[in-house]
């Protein structure tokens, strides 16, 4: 029912700044909780931000406060996440989600493909 890709992903030195864009397609598209999480090699996904649909109200995880925003445009089906002063630790593969629960269990139904985001030290 929605298809989700992800764009923006690269190579950044640390303190650099990227900003990934999710385009979702599909009926309700507009009307669906948004979500970013990522994923490092060997290590299980976790949660990064999410939007609500209905005020646009956002939660993060506590290590990007301050560094990363989600936002949305409705009109263009399309999710953001803009990340500044990048951290090694923030390199993981990022994926765009949909149809979910602001607070875990989060339980996202659709799923992007993923983007890597490789932060240098």
């Amino acid at each position: 029912q929605v298809r989700l890709v992800e764009s923006g992903g690269g190579l950044v030195q640390a303190g650099g700044s990227l900003r990934l864009s999710c385009a979702a397609s599909g009926r309700t598209s507009s009307s669906l909780n948004m979500g970013w999480f990522r994923q490092a090699p060997g290590k299980e996904r976790e949660f990064v931000a999410v939007i609500d649909w209905i005020a646009y109200s956002t939660i993060y995880t506590d290590p990007v406060k301050g560094r990363f925003t989600i936002s949305r445009d409705n009109a263009k089906n399309t999710v953001y996440l803009q990340m500044n002063s990048l951290k090694p630790e923030d390199t993981a593969v990022y994926y765009c989600a949909a149809d979910g629960r602001l607070t875990r269990p989060y339980n996202f139904n659709y799923w992007g493909q993923g983007t890597q985001v490789t932060v240098s030290s």
